[in-house]
């Protein structure tokens, strides 16, 4: 499972790197610096999200796949919590544009989302695994 793992996120990084990027550009032209700001701001809290679920998903895999589909849930329900709490503290601001913030971080997600959805389904995995057919 290790490595179908790895190809999800791969492919998952790569796209919304993309999306990102182009984000940020289209925020910066729409609210000048305070719209790349808040853009560069919703990449970095996206990416610091996703890269701990990536850390604590392919340390479950290793354990069992019943393990990683729990640590999958529970890391995605932590981020949502944690998003709402950052969004919360940085509601006030005015260093930023926080609809540019909102806006790159929606395009982020529905992105990576997404392409682990995709990659997934084009990706032949067993439902079974080999060793417990010989039971």
């Amino acid at each position: 499972m290790g490595t179908q793992y790895a190809r999800v996120v791969r492919w998952s990084i790569a796209l919304t790197s993309v999306v990102a990027a182009v984000a940020v550009a289209v925020c910066a032209a729409l609210g000048g610096a305070k719209g790349a700001y808040g853009s560069l701001i919703g990449v970095g809290v996206v990416t610091v999200f996703f890269g701990i679920s990536i850390v604590v998903v392919s340390r479950a895999a290793k354990v069992s796949p019943m393990a990683m589909m729990v640590a999958a849930m529970a890391s995605y329900l932590a981020k949502i919590i944690a998003f709402a709490i950052v969004l919360a503290v940085l509601r006030h601001s005015t260093a930023f544009n926080g609809r540019m913030l909102g806006f790159t971080a929606f395009a982020c997600i529905v992105t990576w989302c997404a392409a682990q959805v995709v990659t997934m389904m084009r990706t032949k995995a067993l439902y079974v695994t080999p060793e417990e057919l010989g039971q």
